[in-house]
């Protein structure tokens, strides 16, 4: 008997769910766990880019803990190692042979935090695992977890000691977004939380089993994308290309990426039909990221994510009825 297929209302709900719960543990704008939650049901992987003591641990505990999966942390370090992430070999003395220690990249949900204090060499590791769901370890293939999702972080003001990620890795990421600080009421209602040293802290439930993940995962590919959508995102992509602040524009990858997003943002509204406002909603975050500006852009402090939004203002949106 076949597993039983969500619907794209009955997904949305579930991930409304998700996020209440979420949200009951953890203050955090509901327009970033949305964007979070994109990367996610898109089968792509965020990174944040905050300063500490945001919640971002928090924030990643808790979104497992809903989606009844996997929690792993590594904290990335200037000595950590490639084996340290991936796992190693380790000589079992009663068997008398070599067995497979995994390390904590075998999980479901991933927190990478401060990526870019890691070396390279150790950075790549991760990159792979998540570009190939899999990773290699003495010549031996291990496939990871499934679901496999990566939530990494990086500072953006501390930069002595850090090795920045590379433009072609950065490109691996879906979604680049922040958590950012909270609102007065959000500041508000966690000073009151501070204030009760007799109430325990409030924890995320479980509202998902692991395999309904998945099944979350594929309502995304219900979703219809008619032909002026097509060509609306490519003229973003064409865009991007064209624009004199930038050296390199969006890849044929990183158009794939928007596409797979706003179909899954459409899922996050609801709607069985992508619509020019789900990729508004989530151009920024899907493609900033992977703009390489100019050096004289460079200098005079451009902002990508002013670039995303000035193409959007200039492109003509087309008008999609939904289907009939």
């Amino acid at each position: 008997m076949g597993v039983q297929e969500f619907s794209v209302s009955e997904a949305s709900d579930r991930i409304e769910e998700v996020i209440e719960e979420i949200e009951s543990a953890v203050i955090v704008e509901r327009s970033f766990m949305e964007t979070v939650m994109v990367g996610l049901m898109a089968s792509g992987h965020v990174l944040l880019e905050d300063v500490p003591g945001t919640g971002k641990t928090l924030t990643a505990n808790s979104m497992a803990n809903a989606l009844g999966l996997e929690f792993s942390r590594i904290q990335f370090t200037p000595d950590l190692l490639p084996n340290d992430v991936t796992g190693t070999y380790i000589f079992n003395e009663q068997k008398g042979e070599f067995e497979f220690q995994k390390g904590p990249i075998f999980g479901n949900i991933i927190l990478a935090d401060e990526i870019n204090r890691a070396p390279p060499k150790t950075q790549a590791a991760l990159l792979e695992a998540m570009g190939e769901g899999q990773v290699t370890v003495e010549g031996t293939t291990h496939e990871l977890p499934d679901p496999f999702f990566v939530i990494a972080t990086q500072n953006p003001v501390e930069q002595e000691g850090t090795f920045p990620l590379p433009e072609a890795q950065v490109d691996r990421f879906m979604i680049k977004s922040s958590i950012g600080y909270p609102e007065a009421d959000g500041l508000l209602e966690l000073l009151r939380r501070r204030s009760n040293r007799n109430t325990s802290a409030p924890s995320a439930g479980r509202v998902l089993e692991g395999d309904e993940v998945k099944q979350l995962q594929n309502v995304s590919e219900t979703v219809i994308v008619d032909d002026d959508m097509l060509e609306y995102i490519a003229q973003i992509t064409l865009a991007t290309q064209d624009d004199h602040r930038v050296r390199v524009g969006i890849s044929p990858r990183g158009t794939q990426r928007l596409f797979e997003a706003a179909r899954s943002r459409a899922v996050v509204a609801g709607r069985e039909y992508v619509t020019p406002d789900d990729v508004k909603a989530i151009a920024e975050p899907a493609l900033a990221h992977r703009l390489v500006l100019t050096a004289e852009a460079q200098v005079n402090d451009v902002d990508k994510r002013v670039v995303v939004r000035e193409i959007l203002d200039e492109i003509p949106v087309p008008t999609v009825q939904g289907p009939n």
